[in-house]
């Protein structure tokens, strides 16, 4: 990792900048791919699949028997650590139920907002070297809670057409509607506009690499919502004399072994804690069975020595991570004045790992400086809010001056008439 003592404000841009992850080029083929899914639905994703997963077959439907037969081999243990998370992960996006309020604006005119679920969503599960089936509990869990009808999974397959049985056995567990055995573009493209066998959905969730990313960009511009812009993983550690070197180095290692584009930043106002966290990241680099992805991340990550904890935060709050670790004296207070996250964690013993698996909250969160922005997947990522509005006729008469005023300055005659109109029915 790159040293930097007390640089000047003017020079924190450039050292905040996250990794170039030009999509540009991408774009023309990814489009190209999705075209012809919207035109050819399941014969073109059977084409890409073969092409990009090696896996040919007919059938891309997970039929019970094979939920079944992945059930077995999922350990007890494993299965009991991802029941606890479930229940993690269910009690804290319960919490986040709004029950519908009624507002009375003014005599006679009553307001109310009803949160209605999206009908059907859509969840990509990343494959491959590493088979992300925590993200299934963080996808699936509050779509259930929010009540969605259909939830629909694709994942990427091996050539022999199985998935991981982890995968499977979580989405048995939270309910998903239907698992199919489709990766990539072709994964994005099926959910995006619907073949004759994945239905088409409403909005589309999940992480994945640059040719996911590109294909969630270009539906989202007229064919469905995603949940929010996704870029390499990142994590910010904040971190004072009273930090364990060997807790920092497993944190910024556990999000550098994510990928070799991903980020890690070390903002510290102790010179003595960058050597002892330097020692610490290659000694635990060298135990890393991803060592190489998690060293060539290390590439684009920065230690920041900075005088003050006020500064710190501000850098912090320009930077806006995606993962924020608080590992100060006053860790509770430095958090209060954090605005730019997408999740912090706080204190010594709070690994970003807590978030990533089991404590409760979301781990698909936002990258790239959009935490300025946007929030991490929540309840209400699966829910619309719909507003009501009923006004009696003494309600009418009090408000409808006001709206005869508004609308006649605007000149938009039609609306102050469809007011007017009323008044003159009353009198």
């Amino acid at each position: 990792m790159q040293v930097f003592e007390y640089p000047q404000k003017e020079e924190w841009a450039d050292l905040l900048k996250r990794p170039e992850n030009d999509l540009s080029g991408l774009f023309n083929k990814v489009q190209t791919i999705l075209d012809e899914i919207k035109k050819d639905g399941d014969t073109a994703v059977r084409k890409y699949s073969e092409k990009f997963d090696g896996y040919a077959a007919e059938e891309i439907l997970v039929s019970k028997s094979e939920i079944d037969e992945a059930s077995l081999n999922v350990s007890s243990q494993l299965k009991e650590a991802i029941y606890k998370a479930k229940l993690n992960v269910e009690k804290f996006h319960e919490a986040q139920i709004i029950p519908e309020r009624v507002v009375e604006t003014m005599p006679g005119v009553v307001c109310r907002q009803k949160c209605v679920p999206i009908e059907k969503v859509g969840l990509y599960i990343p494959g491959g070297t590493a088979p992300l089936f925590s993200t299934v509990l963080m996808l699936a869990v509050p779509a259930k809670i929010a009540k969605c009808k259909e939830i629909v999974l694709c994942t990427p397959p091996g050539k022999d057409g199985k998935i991981n049985p982890a995968i499977l056995y979580t989405a048995s567990l939270v309910g998903v509607t239907k698992i199919y055995k489709i990766g990539g573009v072709q994964a994005i493209g099926s959910m995006a506009y619907g073949t004759d066998t994945v239905p088409k959905v409403d909005k589309i969730f999940g992480p994945g690499n640059s040719f996911v990313t590109a294909a969630k960009q270009l539906v989202s511009l007229k064919d469905v919502a995603i949940d929010m812009p996704a870029g390499p993983s990142e994590v910010e550690v904040l971190a004072d004399d009273s930090a364990n070197p060997a807790f920092i180095a497993s944190d910024l290692l556990s999000q550098a072994e994510h990928g070799v584009d991903s980020q890690v930043i070390l903002i510290t106002n102790s010179k003595t804690l960058i050597s002892e966290v330097q020692i610490e990241l290659r000694n635990q680099l060298d135990l890393l069975p991803r060592k190489e992805i998690a060293s060539k991340a290390l590439d684009n990550s920065r230690i920041i020595l900075l005088n003050e904890t006020a500064e710190m935060i501000e850098m912090t709050n320009s930077y806006a991570p995606e993962h924020l670790i608080i590992a100060m004296k006053d860790e509770d207070s430095i958090a209060d004045q954090i605005t730019n996250a997408g999740s912090v964690f706080v204190g010594n013993y709070t690994p970003e790992s807590a978030g990533d698996y089991a404590s409760g909250t979301n781990h698909t969160l936002p990258t790239h400086g959009y935490a300025k922005a946007y929030s991490g997947v929540n309840l209400d990522s699966y829910l619309k809010k719909i507003t009501f509005q009923k006004i009696s006729p003494n309600g009418l008469k009090i408000i409808g001056p006001s709206i005869e005023q508004m609308a006649g300055e605007e000149q938009l005659h039609a609306h102050k008439n469809a007011v007017t109109i009323r008044l003159k029915s009353l009198e």
